[in-house]
């Protein structure tokens, strides 16, 4: 059967199936509050077993296409999601706060178009990167059309979405060093980066504290009042005793989300017992892992964690094993992504990190976002399949022109 339909690495099937197994358990678990009320308790779980399916018919497809193919998905991918982010910031419907998702005419499924863009860029970035190599590392211009398809990118979602922005941005830095950017360009842009970023981050702590504040009322900078409460972190002050300390609603996540780890503590109270996914609202997406944590312990935490970081240790390996550049880049960019994701959304549940409402890839209640991660695997799992025929079957290049003129001069004399 994997011979005929699941091709491809055999490690990254299985982290992507074991990863939709925890997700299919957790969402089930953690849904409660979408099934409040409801006759059917088991909505929940046949709607993301439907997601998972479709997901998974999603990678069997995409893992189908031979990965040269995705150099168009680069170009085409990065100009439709350009479009769709422009009118998902002018025109998109606004969910929890933020004007991010474009709704699809006829249909009525609503989408978010830096799920699409996040990957089409990593492509281009990854296309951009593989053709401009040379012996000593990447062209003098390489990294200023990556820094202008990243800046356009970023800039149209970082009003709405600041945290994915950044993400994305980090991703990019982090393939710009695997492509062998020179140093003289790519080390003074991280110091540049790093003064930037810290003047914005002392820039949001200034902000005022009034989400009623003119500054707040424009579309464009109505997200900032929440960035500023995210940073300036005031209402986690852990000095004060348990007795006093007040849940307000603007540390309630976090709070709930620190409760859940606690009661977890080593063995977990196991799956369908949790108590704050009453309490979080996010438990199934943005909080899934602090959910995770109460059910199943800091084992389940650890699995969850070996999952992704095996992931990008295989991704490391297939990218070794590629002839070409532009498979390599695009499975180390397109890993990078999904790990950093993961990371970001874990480190958000057990309180290392500012509330971001990033989603736990593959495990997060959802619909269009689980297919276009699903998206990302096959992807993968395409290069895997070019990788693998690469090291096993294929001939060298230059065992392959020498045999052509042995060939040529059989023929002749």
């Amino acid at each position: 059967m994997k011979q005929k339909i699941f091709k491809g690495d055999l490690v990254i099937w299985t982290i992507f199936f074991l990863l939709s197994s925890v997700s299919l358990i957790e969402v089930y678990s953690a849904g409660s509050q979408l099934v409040y009320g409801q006759a059917n308790f088991l909505s929940t779980f046949i709607k993301q077993a439907g997601f998972l399916i479709g997901a998974t018919v999603m990678a069997v497809f995409v893992h189908h296409i031979p990965c040269r193919y995705f150099k168009l998905f680069a170009l085409v991918g990065y100009a439709v999601s350009v479009v769709f982010l422009v009118w998902a910031l002018f025109g998109g419907t606004n969910i929890n706060g933020g004007a991010r998702w474009l709704t699809i005419p006829l249909v009525g499924v609503t989408f978010q178009p830096s799920e699409l863009a996040k990957g089409s860029l990593v492509a281009f970035v990854a296309l951009v990167l593989s053709s401009s190599q040379r012996k000593d590392g990447a062209d003098n211009h390489a990294i200023t059309t990556v820094l202008i398809a990243t800046c356009i990118v970023c800039g149209l979602i970082f009003t709405q979405n600041l945290s994915t922005a950044l993400m994305i941005f980090g991703v990019i830095i982090v393939m710009m060093w695997l492509g062998r950017i020179p140093a003289r360009q790519f080390y003074p842009l991280v110091l540049g980066l790093f003064v930037l970023f810290a003047a914005g981050f002392f820039t949001l702590r200034s902000l005022p504290d009034d989400s009623h504040h003119p500054f707040y009322q424009s579309k464009l900078t109505s997200r900032f009042c929440t960035w500023h409460h995210r940073v300036a972190d005031d209402d986690m002050d852990t000095s004060v005793p348990a007795d006093s300390f007040v849940i307000t609603d603007g540390n309630r996540q976090k709070v709930h989300a620190r409760i859940a780890v606690a009661n977890g503590s080593i063995k977990g109270v196991l799956p369908g017992n949790s108590v704050q996914r009453d309490f979080l609202a996010q438990p199934f997406s943005d909080f899934i892992y602090a959910i995770i944590a109460e059910e199943l312990g800091i084992g389940g935490c650890a699995f969850v964690l070996l999952l992704y970081i095996i992931l990008y240790i295989r991704a490391g390996r297939i990218a070794s094993r590629c002839e070409n550049n532009f498979p390599a880049f695009l499975i180390l960019g397109l890993a990078t992504l999904l790990v950093v994701q993961a990371l970001l959304n874990m480190m958000v549940a057990v309180g290392l990190f500012p509330v971001t409402g990033q989603t736990l890839p593959m495990v997060s209640r959802g619909g269009t976002s689980t297919l276009i991660t699903a998206m990302y695997f096959g992807m993968m799992l395409s290069v895997s399949r070019y990788a693998r025929s690469n090291g096993k079957k294929s001939i060298p290049n230059v065992a392959r022109e020498e045999s052509a003129e042995i060939q040529k001069d059989f023929q002749q004399g």
